[in-house]
């Protein structure tokens, strides 16, 4: 199989010390459940070593994976590379809290063959940070993206929330301005948004936030993009810059094109043969499941021709490859549609391929309907 299409691994570790108001990522404070979490994690390693015996990437998100002590981490990364094999270039990342990040915790995820991190700083405003109940000040993240640097790590990614309540477009160039300053390889800016359940959603409802507008999300997002692009990153996915070509996440450009994963872990998602499936959104009835050497699976759904085919419009034009000309089925006034996203300045096609331009990608999620 080559390399470019060998599956990925992703490892969700459902635990975080606080839960911030806007998350809808699974995850639950209770730490006390992270022994037994970790033994289930082995058994369903186990399950899937025959079926997935060689990944290139490595993912290991949440919840917040720093949270686990340095003995964990250890026991963890020991369990993966007992069960699987990682080529010798393999991208292994992980994320991490700013507050978490010391010289022990940085010197423990090298033994651990981590060369990529990514730090979830969101704001280098204290308002902002207060107000997503983040558990880092502004200072704290500067600290942790000194000393990741200082300790020696070449690939460090920045998360970035805009369109927090109050906030102006002069107060996000300013924390965008921070960022840069800090050279990171890759950032990721994600517009701040409700999600049922969430006390985020709560406060929405209640009356007592107003979140930017779809003009104001626009004018954000645009600045986003040109301020980034004149500071040297790839624009190469909507929400994701990179400082290069080699700099972008090569785990995630799995899931945007239908190549294979794999998901351990509570509420994590697989793909792989047209087959999607994913796990229970429960540490106790994942646990449970394992140890009674049942797969801790919940669901799952065997995706049709046409599925795949729409699937693969949507996520290639959201990113900065597009897709191939040859992939568009024909249909009967197909030109003309592929003439109207030209002439909109919506697309544009370079070596045979539909790309979409910074204002296509404002209208990402509409772009497939001209196509289908």
């Amino acid at each position: 199989m080559n390399s470019n299409t060998l599956p990925g691994l992703y490892i969700h570790v459902p635990f975080c010390r606080t839960k911030c108001l806007y998350c809808d990522f699974y995850s639950d404070i209770d730490t006390t459940q992270i022994p037994r979490w970790l033994s289930a994690l082995a058994k369903e390693a186990a399950q899937y070593k025959a079926r997935f015996p060689s990944f290139d990437t490595l993912y290991i998100g949440g919840g917040t994976p720093t949270v686990l002590e340095n003995s964990t981490l250890l026991s963890l990364f020991g369990c993966l590379y007992e069960h699987f094999q990682f080529t010798a270039n393999a991208e292994i990342t992980i994320e991490a809290n700013p507050n978490d990040i010391t010289r022990e915790t940085l010197r423990t995820l090298q033994v651990c063959s981590v060369n990529r991190i990514s730090l979830g700083v969101q704001s280098f405003d204290e308002h902002d940070l207060q107000f997503l109940q983040r558990r880092h000040t502004a200072r704290e993240a500067e600290q942790a993206l000194e000393l990741v640097r200082v300790c020696g790590f070449t690939n460090i990614g920045v998360d970035l929330m805009y369109g927090l309540p109050g906030q102006t477009i002069d107060a996000w160039l300013t924390t965008l301005a921070r960022a840069v300053s800090f050279q990171p390889e890759h950032i990721s800016c994600y517009q701040l948004t409700v999600a049922p359940g969430t006390r985020l959603w709560e406060m929405k409802q209640g009356g007592m936030v107003n979140l930017a507008d779809e003009e104001e999300g626009e004018a954000f997002f645009l600045t986003t993009a040109q301020f980034l692009e004149e500071h040297g990153y790839l624009h190469y996915e909507i929400s994701n810059f990179a400082r290069e070509q080699l700099c972008c996440c090569r785990h995630n450009q799995k899931y945007w094109q239908h190549i294979p994963y794999l998901g351990l872990g509570p509420a994590a998602h697989s793909f792989k043969d047209g087959v999607r499936w994913w796990n229970h959104r429960s540490v106790a009835r994942y646990c449970q499941d394992l140890e009674e050497g049942r797969a801790p699976v919940s669901g799952q759904e065997e995706l049709t021709k046409e599925q795949i085919y729409l699937e693969m419009l949507s996520l290639g034009l959201r990113t900065k490859a597009g897709i191939e000309l040859a992939q568009i089925r024909t249909k009967k006034n197909i030109d003309t549609e592929l003439n109207n996203l030209l002439q909109s300045e919506y697309a544009q096609i370079i070596d045979g391929r539909l790309i979409p331009t910074r204002k296509g990608f404002l209208l990402a999620d509409r772009l497939p309907l001209a196509l289908i």
